[in-house]
């Protein structure tokens, strides 16, 4: 037993002595052996290199002399390419595998694919730019190369890419290249795809954005300033928190940012018709939305609130031939297009949504689903004020509506009952008449659930009031007019430097303001674009005029302030005036 114990030990101390030499044998590629230097031979050292875009697929070809392993070990090969100002090796411009999957002493590259690799590094077209080539020899785990400078010129044209990309601080998806957003490029008049992109998005102030060519890197990157589009250029930043419209133009190397205050909705179906707007809130994504009632059928357009802007700049319309895309009017031609106003055939409580995310384009109308339930429609309504009854309402299937525009103050009670002398059915809302936050609006329109009731609706402010009470939607609306005095040099066509004087309401029926006036300049009396006053003798500075008639008021023959007074009958069809120095 103590021999066979001993011949054990001696075999394991034979084995670890064995295993000790092969370890010692393995080391010896790692630091025992030599990898020679490979010697550039073409393009030699300083060659210059003029690309030709008419010439796209010639090959550049480089070659190099063999390194050897001292222990005959086998050598690969790659070329890298860099810039010569700021050389860094770990991360090339390019890099080429050699022929023969690596073995051969040559790598070639095309003009084309050489020179996408110094645009997207960001070197200009049609410019002298100075890189080292390396021929790169790697054998285990050595490394050697043999370097050598050369002169490209890249191409007469610069590359135009054909998508585009923002990414950065400001923007609704931060800086993850990959959740970069798209911009939606846009067709020319004959319907092909030109370099013009723009979106609708979100962007905050204090932070920065780029463009990008692609969601990840390599990618093509453009910044600026003052309009300028400049590949690689400073990241761009915006002064205001808000919506925009950002549109770039890779032809002329421009872009621009049109903040967007709000989308409205403008037509014959909402409350107030084309003289008023519902507003739609933005939810992200290049989304606007809103839920609102829609009282009539009709057509309707999108329209953009924008600052410094005219307000019919920017108009969205239904595309013809479409079920639901839309195109902002000015741009309509320019991408051979025509355009309509939007149809809707559907009344009630509507969700509104107008979708300008890069893929879309399109708007769409769905029924709340929390609407309030119909009311069973009867068949009269009286309207009464401060419990005396004014009159009997109009009826027009589910909606009865007062005859004319009711004068009414600050702390009257309006009740609504299907008895005239109050005795039937009440029905309430429960919100003030006159409560708005937008009181100067053209035309100011509130609604608000109606229900069974004998609360009494109260009025927070002067003015004369239109009723709207629809059963089928179970919606109570009031809306009043606001009268402004347009004020222009006609003689040398200035309307679009016009002055707006905003009146003020004074119960009842009367309209007030102070303003400067010119002399020889014209005016009107407008709530554009529902109510046109015109004067029926121009020259009076006190008479009578006409909604929708008569003509322009030029009776001022003095430069001066005037106190400006107008009292309009019940049902806006005429009124009366006074200017008085």
């Amino acid at each position: 037993m103590k021999h066979i114990y001993i011949k054990i030990v001696f075999l394991l101390a034979v084995i670890l002595t064995v295993g000790a030499c092969k370890e010692e044998d393995n080391l010896q590629p790692e630091g025992l052996w030599d990898l020679s230097v490979p010697s550039i031979v073409a393009p030699e050292n300083n060659a210059k290199i003029v690309l030709d875009e008419n010439n796209a697929s010639e090959l550049i070809t480089f070659n190099w002399t063999p390194a050897t392993s001292s222990l005959g070990y086998g050598v690969y090969y790659s070329v890298i390419i860099v810039d010569a100002e700021n050389p860094d090796y770990e991360n090339p411009l390019m890099e080429i595998t050699a022929e023969n999957g690596g073995k051969g002493l040559s790598a070639s590259v095309s003009y084309e694919d050489l020179d996408t690799a110094l645009s997207l590094a960001g070197f200009n077209a049609n410019t002298d730019v100075n890189l080292m080539w390396a021929a790169v020899a790697k054998s285990l785990s050595k490394e050697e190369m043999g370097t050598g400078n050369l002169t490209v010129t890249r191409f007469e044209n610069e590359i135009i890419p054909t998508q585009l990309f923002i990414s950065g601080t400001a923007t609704e998806s931060g800086t993850d290249m990959a959740q970069a957003i798209s911009l939606r490029r846009l067709n020319n008049s004959e319907g092909n795809p030109s370099n013009i992109y723009e979106m609708y998005t979100s962007l905050t102030a204090g932070n920065t954005f780029m463009f990008y060519s692609e969601q990840s890197l390599p990618a093509h990157k453009y910044g600026g300033a003052e309009d300028v589009l400049v590949k690689n250029g400073n990241p761009i930043s915006v002064a205001e928190n808000g919506e925009y419209r950002i549109t770039v133009n890779l032809d002329n190397n421009t872009y621009s940012l049109l903040k967007i205050d709000r989308w409205n909705v403008k037509g014959s179906p909402i409350i107030g018709g084309w003289g008023s707007d519902e507003p739609l809130k933005y939810i992200g994504g290049g989304v606007w939305q809103a839920t609102m009632d829609l009282v009539n059928t009709g057509g309707f357009l999108f329209r953009a609130d924008v600052p410094n802007e005219g307000y019919w700049n920017y108009l969205l319309k239904r595309v013809v031939g479409t079920a639901n895309e839309v195109i902002m009017e000015s741009q309509a031609g320019d991408q051979g297009l025509s355009y309509e106003d939007i149809p809707s055939e559907v009344k009630g409580t509507m969700i509104v949504t107008l979708d300008l995310s890069s893929n879309a384009y399109t708007y769409s109308i769905e029924k709340d689903p929390n609407a309030a339930e119909p009311i069973e429609t009867p068949e009269t309504l009286y309207l009464f004020v401060n419990n005396t009854m004014i009159e009997e309402m109009t009826k027009d299937e589910d909606i009865f509506k007062n005859s004319n525009y009711l004068a009414l103050q600050n702390g009257d009670v309006v009740t609504l009952n299907t008895a005239s002398d109050g005795t039937g059915t009440s029905f309430t809302m429960f919100a003030n008449i006159g409560a708005t936050d937008s009181p100067n609006d053209v035309k100011v329109s509130v609604n608000s659930d109606l229900s069974a009731g004998s609360d009494a609706i109260n009025v927070e402010r002067d003015q004369a009031y239109s009723f709207s009470v629809d059963f089928a939607n179970a919606k109570f609306t009031w809306s009043y007019y606001n009268i402004f005095l347009f004020h222009w040099d006609e003689v040398n066509q200035k309307w679009d430097d016009r002055d707006e004087f905003l009146l003020t309401y004074v119960h009842p029926y009367k309209f007030t303001t102070t303003a400067s006036l010119k002399a020889g300049f014209d005016m009107k009396f407008f709530s554009p674009w529902d109510n046109d006053f015109g004067a029926n003798n121009p020259s009076a500075l006190t008479g009578t005029m006409t909604n929708h008639g008569g003509s322009n008021f030029r009776n001022i023959t003095t430069d001066g302030s005037y106190n400006i007074s107008i009292e309009i009958t019940n049902d806006y069809a005429s009124a009366t005036y006074k200017f008085a120095k």
